[in-house]
């Protein structure tokens, strides 16, 4: 899972050199969460990659990876926390295992957050902001890469906010909110130096020349076209959606797939040996074959598994049902669809 985090150092006296960890940004539009387990316990160690903690945003409970390696000294936002501010402290982590004991209990790190905030209007803080301390890009996560490239971007105009000059998937998006462009972009864009006659003669062919309109024309939409937009609509508005993506090697699929057809002589497609995987793993995760009942105000787990499959056709797009697709054979679902 890749996050933005907010780690800070601080330049606490009488404290060894340790790591707070904020509440990271688990999406865009993420600015608080809960605390729903921790993974970690204090004096544990964390490697690069491990859990610390699970988080508990407006759309799912999400995974929080740690971008840096040491033991957890103290946590500071326990589980259940509820509505904890982005940014806002939740755990503070030291380089050696000894330093644990060089950290009183009663510390607070509380206070530092909002000194971080007001970094820019007091420059004689004892916190280093993060962009200042790790604005130099040495580093770059996979998603962070993969705006880059899409968008073009020079990485020599980005801003790291990560530790040890990390360049998360948060500071693209911020420097893309911020208007940041491609190189090849800015010099394409030269700036124009129009010479007055040409801007008058284009005033007066605009003037004579009536403007062009866009024309359109209203088809009108069947019943069932109706219905489809009204469900497609209501599942958008009713429904938080959260998108997750993974790149998966088909090669033994597609193995399966060639030996069911020569040794066997049953012919499948890949989509009827998806419907199956998906089939199975519903059968094996009940709490996501499940709805929200709105009268009993509580999540409702269905008895069967039902896959329904999307069919373009003349009239619209329709969704026929393969049940119980988790107790019947591929070929069984590849003859039913």
């Amino acid at each position: 899972m890749l996050t933005r985090s907010f780690i800070c150092s601080y330049l606490l006296a009488g404290l060894p050199p340790h790591l707070v960890v904020g509440m990271p940004a688990l999406s865009p539009t993420m600015n608080q969460g809960n605390i729903a387990k921790w993974r970690k316990q204090e004096g544990d160690k964390i490697e690069v990659g491990d859990v610390i903690c699970e988080i508990e945003t407006d759309k799912a409970t999400l995974e929080f990876e740690s971008l840096e390696e040491g033991y957890l000294a103290k946590i500071l936002a326990p589980e259940g926390s509820k509505d904890v501010q982005v940014g806002q402290p939740i755990a503070v982590t030291v380089e050696d295992l000894e330093d644990i004991k060089s950290i009183p209990a009663d510390t607070s790190f509380g206070g530092e957050q909002k000194e971080e905030k007001s970094a820019e209007s007091a420059p004689q803080s004892n916190v280093v902001n993060v962009s200042e301390q790790s604005s130099v890009v040495s580093r770059i996560s996979p998603a962070a890469k993969i705006l880059i490239k899409e968008h073009g971007l020079d990485v020599s105009s980005l801003r790291a906010s990560g530790p040890r000059g990390t360049l998360l998937k948060g500071d693209v998006l911020a420097a893309l909110k911020s208007g940041a462009t491609s190189s090849s972009t800015k010099e394409e864009k030269a700036p124009a130096a129009p010479s007055s006659q040409p801007a008058r003669d284009s005033q007066v062919h605009s003037a004579s020349t009536p403007q062009k309109t866009d024309t359109y024309e209203d088809i009108p939409n069947s019943q069932i076209r109706k219905v489809i937009a009204k469900r497609l609509l209501e599942s958008k508005q009713t429904t938080p959606h959260l998108y997750l993506s993974k790149d998966v090697v088909l090669d033994p699929l597609l193995a399966f797939r060639n030996e069911l057809k020569e040794q066997h002589g049953i012919k499948v497609s890949v989509n009827d040996i998806i419907i199956k995987a998906v089939a199975v793993a519903l059968r094996n995760v009940p709490e996501a074959n499940a709805y929200w009942n709105t009268e009993k105000e509580e999540a409702q787990k269905c008895d069967s598994v039902d896959i329904s499959i999307a069919v373009a056709t003349e009239k619209g797009l329709m969704t026929p049902i393969i049940r119980n697709a988790d107790q019947k054979t591929i070929s069984a679902i590849s003859s039913e669809v």
